[in-house]
This record gives C-alpha cells, sequence and structure tokens, in this order.
C-alpha cells in the first residue's frame, strides 16, 4: 500500500469513527420541555444529527438513528450548574487544587485575572454533576484580594477545555466586599469610580495612585463598553440600588448574584433588564445584608418581570446537584414552573451569551438533552440518560464508582482492592 494510500484511509477512518458522525439519535414519545418557544410538547419527538438538534415534533423518522423510547418521560435542556468553580477546585481544603482567586500585595485590583485559563476539564467534579442532568456552568473568579474579583466564563461539561461565550467580570459589593475595601462599602464606590475614571483614560497611565495595570484599563473599558456582563454578588437592597444607579450611569450590563433582598427593587430591575441569580433556599437573616430574605424572592421577582436564574451559596461547586432544589423550591413558593426550568436552562444561556447554543430544545441549537424519570424539579427525581453534543455522555462518576465497589459483598479481599 502506497504511502498516500495509506494516509487516506487512516483519515477516512478517523472521520468514520469521529463522534461527530456518531450522534444520529432520535427520542421518541417523550414530554418535550423546550425551554423555549415552543413551551412544553407531549407525545412529541427530538432528532439529533451530527451533535445538533435537528427537528422537534411529532411522529420523526429517522432510518439508521439510535432510537430511545421515552414513554412520556420529561425530556429538558442540560442544565445550568449555577455560578461555580467546577474544575477549578478540586478539594476545597487543600489550597493547591483551588485556583478561583488572586491575592496581589503590590496592586491587588486585577480584572484582568482570568480563571478560565486554570480549568481542568479532566476534573473527578465534572463527572459527579454531569451525571445530575447539568450540562453547563458559569464559571466565577472568587474574591480573593479584591472586591474585583477577575473574569469567567460559560463551561459546558462534555470534555472541552475552553469556554464557550464572551466573559464575565465579578464583582463583590456589600458587606463582604467591604472587608477587601478599606472596611466600608462607602470606599467600594470610590475606588470603583476611580477605576472607571482610569479605565476610560481620565487618569493618567503613570499616575502613582493608579489601581490598575495597563491590562487591567484595557479589560474593564471593555466591559464598560458592553461587551460581557458584570456580575455582581450582592444581597442588600439599598446596595443594590446604589448598583443600579451606577450602571445606568455607566451604561454596562449587569446581573445580579445572590439578591437576597432584590424583591424589594423588583420594578426597577425589571425595567433595567437585569436579571438575577438568587439562591432560592435563603430565607433566614444570615447577616446584616439578608434581613429581608424570604422564600418568595424569586416568585416576586418574577411577577415584576425580572428574568430569574438560580445560584447557590456555600460549595456550589461540589453540590451544583442541589440547583434543582432551588428551582423547584422557589416553585414550591409561588414561581410557575416553567420560569422555573427556564431559570435552569434559558435564562442563564442567554444571560451570559450562549443562548444560539445551549438552554433551549430547537433545531439549530447544540443537542445538550436530559431524559428524567419525572419532574426534573423534585428531588427524587433523576437523570436517566445525559446527551451533549449529541454524546451519550457515561452515567457514572467517582461517586458512583465508590458507591458500587463498596456495595459489592465481601470477598477473599477487603471490597477496597476489588475493581
Amino acid at each position: 500500500m502506497s504511502r498516500v494510500l495509506f494516509r487516506a484511509l487512516c483519515v477516512a477512518l478517523a472521520v468514520a469513527c469521529s463522534p461527530a458522525l456518531a450522534q444520529d439519535v432520535l427520542i421518541r414519545n417523550a414530554t418535550v420541555h423546550t425551554a423555549g418557544a415552543q413551551g412544553t410538547l407531549k407525545n412529541a419527538d427530538v432528532l439529533v444529527r451530527n451533535g445538533m438538534v435537528q427537528a422537534v415534533g411529532s411522529g420523526l423518522a429517522a432510518p439508521g438513528a439510535t432510537v430511545v423510547e421515552a414513554n412520556g418521560r420529561p425530556l429538558t435542556p442540560a442544565l445550568f450548574g449555577g455560578i461555580t468553580e467546577i474544575g477549578l477546585e478540586e478539594v476545597s481544603g487543600e489550597s493547591s487544587t483551588v485556583d478561583a482567586s488572586v491575592t496581589l500585595q503590590d496592586q491587588p485590583m486585577r480584572p484582568e485575572f482570568d480563571v478560565t485559563l486554570a480549568y481542568n476539564p479532566a476534573s473527578v467534579v465534572i463527572p459527579v454533576s454531569r451525571v445530575e442532568g447539568i450540562g453547563f456552568t458559569l464559571l466565577a473568579a472568587s474574591t480573593g484580594g479584591s472586591f474585583i474579583a477577575g473574569q469567567g466564563g460559560v463551561m459546558r461539561l462534555d470534555g472541552s477545555a475552553d469556554p464557550v461565550g464572551p466573559r464575565a467580570l465579578f464583582v463583590r459589593l456589600g458587606s463582604g466586599g467591604a472587608e477587601l475595601a478599606g472596611k466600608s462599602r462607602a470606599a467600594q464606590w470610590m475606588l470603583l469610580d476611580q477605576m472607571v475614571a482610569e479605565a476610560r483614560g481620565r487618569v493618567p497611565v503613570d499616575s502613582p495612585h493608579a489601581l490598575l495595570t495597563p491590562a487591567g484599563r484595557a479589560t474593564l473599558a471593555r466591559y464598560l463598553a458592553g461587551n460581557g456582563r458584570i456580575v455582581v454578588q450582592v444581597n442588600r437592597a439599598a446596595d443594590i440600588r446604589q448598583l443600579l444607579r451606577w450602571s445606568q450611569r455607566e451604561n454596562v450590563r449587569i446581573a445580579i448574584a445572590g439578591g437576597a433582598e432584590a424583591w424589594k427593587l423588583a420594578p426597577q430591575l425589571a425595567q433595567a433588564k437585569v436579571p438575577v441569580f438568587v439562591d432560592a433556599l435563603a430565607d433566614l437573616p444570615a447577616d446584616f445584608d439578608q434581613i429581608g430574605a424570604t422564600l418568595e424572592n424569586a416568585a416576586r421577582l418574577d411577577a415584576a418581570g425580572v428574568s430569574v436564574s438560580f445560584s447557590q451559596a456555600g460549595d456550589a461547586s461540589h453540590n451544583a446537584r442541589k440547583i434543582r432544589q432551588l428551582a423547584g423550591n422557589a416553585v414550591a413558593n409561588g414561581l410557575p414552573w416553567e420560569d422555573g426550568l427556564a431559570g435552569l436552562t434559558r435564562v442563564p444561556a442567554e444571560t451570559f451569551g450562549v443562548g444560539d447554543r445551549v438552554g433551549t430544545i430547537a433545531p439549530g441549537k447544540l443537542a445538550d438533552l436530559v431524559l428524567w424519570t419525572a419532574d426534573p424539579l423534585d428531588v427524587s427525581s433523576t437523570a436517566e440518560q445525559v446527551w451533549l453534543g449529541g454524546r451519550a455522555m457515561p452515567m457514572r462518576s467517582r461517586q458512583t464508582e465508590l458507591r458500587d465497589r463498596y456495595l459489592q459483598p465481601s470477598g477473599p479481599l477487603p471490597r477496597a482492592y476489588s475493581k
């Protein structure tokens, strides 16, 4: 065989075996929650070709495609895992495995810091979330030495190494951020105003009082020009009011994470088109910024016309599966079910600039899908199969492997030695 023919044969075999050509799937007779314009379709089919949704309807035919009989079970877009550090944090108590924040003494304000550069697509945390129906997350920079934490982006949990869509800048305001700004929340606005002045060229680069590096100025300038969201962790209504005034004065696109008292400014948030990512389990005054916390936060915001999604406080990366509980809890306290699902799918995808690819089930979108045993907002339901880019994901993780190993009967050796 000639070398040219051998190479051609290798290329042909590689193409024939590639996942992109092995993704023809027909999911038949499902209750399809599109999370989009079509709403919920009963007894519907979804046809997937080459990793994309090709058709949604009834009585679809696809000779040669793998047929999955849903038997009426719910099919949804793959879910949003919240604002997390999945892939940046392997063991939260071991600092060498945590890459989500930066602390620099000489010049702590570093908006150019980008955590996506440290993302590990082989992290064992990823399949733990994926088997629970999580298909994408917003990778966040967390506060280290500055209330301006840095940048992150949307990661699909399909093994991809790079983010999709534009970056987001993370800022923390209120009592938590005040510790990093001279111990006063008023100082946050003083410092933020100076950084805006620097980014807009009103402060000389060589000024001895400059807060930003040249790269930091360029990064902040992009967000001030509307290229990407600024995600602000904030809870107190008074701080949210100041944030709205600042964002309107500077004409920047923001989203709120936390927002325990956001319901108090629901009409203003709706008018400004600011999405809010609520912790729908927050109902106690955990601190003085959350005196007005209520389980009806999501419902009240939604009723006023605010786009509502979800993100949890605490160990959000290792407990991303609890995001369904947040949505279900919001629905139990007045949020319409369809809006609860949208908060786990369409709303975060659109907010962070990836709505053209994920977040809904529609022709031309990536086939990031989940087939559920029952209601996905009920924590007693489980993900039966997850597809990302039309590929059936392995429904196992380090946790399920440990479960299966230690559920085995004892043999001649301890269970830890079994394969």
